[in-house]
């Protein structure tokens, strides 16, 4: 039946307009239909549940799936890689604050230090991310806290702060996604970065002097083997020159006494054929080399006549005649 309405000074007759239900239905399932389409980005991986279970994944793009609550869906971000900090945060000014309840660990060698690490991941499995785990960040950061405890407690304090920090961190990165495998977590880490390593705050003075006197340890301990390297050289090369001196003086002695030797065999030999000619000979000649050097006196025999009697002319040592 029409309706009629007075506006004013006239009357205005609306005719009564009657849907039915199936209309009404069919306009509630277009717009339940309407309901499954949804949109998943470049960077993301649409995660279809049937029923509460995993079923399937749909790429990037605009897609559709049966309405709740027959399916459901999940867009997860794989590409984007995520970091947690352990040991310290990173505020929103830019500054970071220390969590030592983290960051204090115990060395092989009983030392504490103070161990800052960061971590990188991204989603490997988005349905093992999404189903078999739960809180990941929270996951990943007590299995990197664990595992950098245990890596840290296998090495001394001096590999620690020193030369041993890239192994740890890549030892640290290994023995990470070796627990997160064996969680089914679906991530794959990235990256394992430590930031700082050191000794507590409250002895950082005295690791500085202990620091520095292994410094002046390893100072005097080259400066001493730069001078063994240059006196011990120089001593075996004086000693090899010694040595060959004296073989030398040697050899030189050898060869004299045989020459020697030789030539009183060749005398030896003229004197067995001439003895009283080879006598006088070495008598004279050793006259010739004795006589040049001393004070000679001619004193005539008494058959030679005007007989003189010598003075004693040579002067002494003390200056007496």
């Amino acid at each position: 039946m029409a309706k009629r309405i007075i506006i004013g000074d006239s009357e205005v007759t609306i005719p009564n307009i009657t849907l039915g239900i199936l209309p009404l239905l069919g306009l509630a399932v277009v717009f339940w239909l309407l309901t499954g389409v949804y949109m998943v980005g470049p960077d993301e991986v649409g995660v279809i549940r049937t029923f509460g279970a995993y079923t399937h994944q749909t790429q990037p793009g605009l897609n559709w799936h049966y309405p709740y609550p027959i399916q459901t869906v999940k867009t997860p971000k794989v590409t984007e890689v995520k970091r947690i900090e352990i040991g310290f945060r990173t505020t929103r000014n830019g500054q970071y604050r220390t969590v030592e309840k983290e960051s204090l660990m115990l060395t092989g060698d009983e030392n504490i230090v103070d161990a800052e690490l960061i971590v990188q991941y991204r989603i490997k499995e988005p349905e093992n991310y999404l189903f078999k785990i739960v809180e990941p960040e929270l996951t990943v950061r007590e299995a990197s806290e664990a595992s950098l405890r245990t890596i840290v407690g296998m090495n001394n304090i001096d590999e620690t702060l020193t030369t041993g920090k890239y192994r740890i961190q890549e030892e640290a990165k290994k023995q990470i996604q070796a627990i997160l495998d064996k969680y089914q977590s679906g991530i794959q880490v990235v990256a394992a970065q430590l930031q700082d390593v050191s000794p507590p705050k409250q002895v950082i003075a005295a690791f500085k002097d202990v620091a520095s006197a292994k410094e002046d340890k390893n100072r005097l301990i080259n400066q001493a083997e730069g001078y063994r390297n240059d006196v011990i050289p120089k001593a075996r090369g004086e000693a090899e020159a010694m040595i060959r001196g004296a073989e030398g003086f040697k050899e030189s002695r050898i060869k004299r006494a045989e020459g020697d030797v030789a030539k009183f065999n060749a005398v030896l030999k003229e004197y067995r054929k001439a003895k009283d000619i080879t006598r006088e000979r070495l008598y004279l000649e050793t006259m010739e080399k004795v006589l040049p050097g001393v004070e000679k006196v001619i004193v005539p025999d008494k058959d030679s006549g005007n007989m003189l009697n010598l003075l004693n002319l040579t002067t002494s040592k003390g200056g007496e005649k």
